[in-house]
């Protein structure tokens, strides 16, 4: 009774064990490769080495030269997250995004702009929200977001992908070019080039710009360049690296054109530093809890419930060989038995015939007729 207790612990806890791995492979995972709800603010630098700008100084505008710091901030946005309804319930989260672009030489801001949006939780792409927003210029401008913005999907392709533009409004094809190693980690690197793009600016603010820097014109455009370098954590979909190498020039009707920016962004060292790491723990993270547990798990429940299975056929055989035995008749040993070769060729056999001979009956008559002779010499 004993073994059959504990063969059966075995085999239930095995049966557990198997349970758990699969809950940590088909929930707990899945669950994980998701944008969570409580994930922290996060900044990003970059810098842009002897850039052109242009820069608005108490209502006077001027092209300048100098160092730039960007300066990126996302938070997400709990309470309106929380908010949501319909089919963005559960499935999206909403972030709110600054951006700051200062001179490095005097820290006077130069640039700045606001957003907010909702991301799908798992392809980290953007979806519809109608309250949605971009702040460029002082007033919030409802945009058609779309594509990735921010961030790439969980176990990301080496695919192209349409990656959102800001200054476009639209998204634009992402190429994937290879792969490299950032900080030792290997990244997918991802291109989008664009190239000479009329951006979809308001009329007057053309007007402003004409009238400053381009005297005499009547219409004109802003034409956009821009090459966008991402290196993303294929795991994570998070952002490694980034460079923009972007450029924008006022072409008016008549006269010059001027370019209002030249300028070559990239993540500083310790933006690159703090991504690879924050990557490298989330791997982590998802490899113990999507691999190595659950194959440890279901191991060694396969293993236990392999020895329960042995020990409770082991007390079964034990049971039916004691029963066995009990059931056997005893063996007599009270007369040794005689064997077959002392019975037919031993020194007894010619002198005492076996007892079931009957040789009484095959006895001679001799002496009977040695008793009639004797009576006739009598006579």
């Amino acid at each position: 009774m004993k073994h059959r207790a504990v063969g059966a612990v075995l085999f239930g806890g095995g049966v557990l064990l198997l349970a758990l791995a699969a809950g940590l492979v088909f929930v707990v995972k899945p669950a994980m490769t998701k944008l969570p709800y409580d994930l922290d603010s996060s900044t990003s630098v970059a810098e842009a080495k002897n850039a052109t700008f242009l820069q608005i100084t108490n209502g006077t505008a001027a092209i300048n030269q100098a160092d730039l710091k960007s300066t990126i901030l996302v938070t997400p946005e709990r309470d309106k997250t929380a908010a949501l309804s319909g089919d963005l319930a559960g499935d999206t989260v909403i972030w709110r995004v600054g951006q700051t672009v200062d001179r490095t030489d005097t820290k006077e801001l130069v640039s700045a702009y606001g957003a907010e949006l909702a991301l799908d939780r798992v392809s980290g792409a953007a979806v519809e929200w109608s309250e949605g927003y971009l702040d460029d210029s002082g007033t919030q401008e409802k945009v058609p977001y779309a594509g990735q913005i921010y961030k790439f999907p969980f176990d990301s392709a080496q695919t192209d992908y349409e990656v959102f533009d800001r200054d476009l409004r639209q998204t634009r094809v992402a190429e994937f070019t290879g792969t490299e190693d950032v900080n030792g980690l290997e990244a997918y690197r991802y291109e989008q080039v664009i190239t000479d793009e009329k951006l979809p600016l308001p009329a007057d603010r053309v007007g402003l710009l004409l009238g400053a820097l381009a005297p005499g014109a009547t219409s004109g455009d802003v034409v956009y360049s821009n090459t966008r370098t991402v290196w993303v954590d294929p795991v994570t979909g998070s952002y490694l690296k980034v460079r923009e190498q972007q450029k924008k020039v006022l072409v008016p009707n008549t006269g010059t054109q001027v370019t209002l920016l030249d300028a070559d962004f990239a993540y500083n060292d310790e933006t690159v530093a703090a991504s690879v790491d924050r990557a490298k723990e989330s791997r982590g993270q998802l490899t113990l809890l999507g691999v190595y547990a659950p194959l440890g798990l279901a191991v060694l429940g396969v293993a236990m419930i392999l020895v329960g299975l042995l020990v409770s056929r082991d007390r079964t055989r034990s049971g039916a060989t004691g029963r066995h035995a009990a059931n056997a008749a005893p063996t007599r040993v009270d007369q040794p038995a005689v064997r077959d070769d002392e019975r037919q060729s031993g020194p007894l056999s010619d002198e005492i015939p076996p007892a079931s001979t009957n040789w009484k009956s095959e006895e001679p008559t001799v002496p009977q007729q040695r008793s009639a002779r004797r009576d006739s010499d009598r006579n």
